[in-house]
């Protein structure tokens, strides 16, 4: 039988920050990235700072393995057009943060980057994308190697696993036949629901640590927050989305924009829904501000 338990955003904000609970996130890097993954700690950086995660547009994770490389987690809700850029931005940003001054280039970390979403990126029929770097030969078709002497130096084998990998797992486009142990986790982050018959590694010790009842009272009250504040979110994007749309004024482009402002949105998906330009959309708030 099926229990209900917490999503797996909040438990990443509150829980799964415990080393206590690595386990749990160790389970699901290691299903995911086909390996028995090992946490070494949780890092902080700019770009996964707890007033971000607030604002319930993104949630972030940043763990160092044991063999040294860096995983980024992050929870999409809210549809963003450009997030194929912010993927790209966010692992280029936290290479650079971590590389320290003087080092050589070859200390570059390896970095993943993991992207559970729920809306829809991009044109794709599937739910699980992984993305690589490779270099192909334009005239012979030949991929480039790497030769002996960089495979001592880096401890990589092939090209690609210098360079950063990144992980799309489009949530709502999966259609709850759990046929592996990969399949399970993202059943998990679907429904929020563990079958008794589910055994991937780390969810049997998530269906007994991220049990709702076993909250403390702080926590179940933190919790019934978030998962309203969430709700009353998504329905602000589709309302105001439609109010804009059948005004198509200016004005009430503007009282859109400064309602989805109020709920915590960001400034991006402001523009994106209401059509407003960044520029218009910094003259509104400076003006409140005043």
């Amino acid at each position: 039988m099926a229990r209900q338990l917490i999503s797996f955003d909040w438990a990443m904000k509150r829980l799964l920050r415990n080393k206590a609970n690595f386990g749990i996130l160790e389970g699901f890097l290691s299903e995911l990235l086909k390996q028995d993954i090992k946490i070494l700690s949780l890092l902080e950086s700019e770009s996964n700072k707890e007033d971000r995660n607030g604002k319930l547009n993104r949630v972030d994770l940043l763990a160092e393995l044991t063999t040294g490389e860096i995983v980024l987690i992050e929870v999409q809700v809210n549809s963003e057009s450009d997030y194929f850029c912010r993927m790209l931005y966010g692992v280029s940003k936290i290479i650079v943060e971590h590389l320290k001054e003087k080092e050589p280039y070859s200390q570059i970390k390896k970095a993943y980057s993991i992207n559970i979403l729920y809306f829809d990126l991009g044109h794709g029929n599937d739910y699980v994308y992984h993305g690589t770097t490779s270099f192909m030969g334009i005239h012979k078709n030949d991929t480039l190697d790497l030769t002996e002497k960089q495979k001592e130096v880096f401890k990589k084998e092939k090209v690609h696993e210098i360079y950063p990998e990144y992980y799309l797992i489009k949530v709502n486009q999966f259609n709850e036949i759990a046929k592996d142990t990969l399949d399970q986790w993202i059943y998990f982050l679907k429904t929020e629901e563990i079958k008794d018959s589910f055994h991937a590694k780390g969810l049997i010790e998530a269906k007994e640590k991220l049990d709702s009842l076993k909250l403390n009272p702080q926590e179940k009250e933190e919790y019934k927050r978030y998962v309203e504040n969430l709700t009353y979110q998504k329905s602000m994007v589709i309302s105001n989305y439609e109010d804009g749309r059948v005004t198509g004024r200016y004005e009430g482009k503007i009282e859109v924009a400064k309602t989805m402002k109020k709920t915590g949105m960001t400034n991006e998906i402001i523009k994106q829904l209401t059509g407003l330009s960044a520029d218009e959309i910094d003259k509104i708030f400076s003006r409140d501000s005043r």
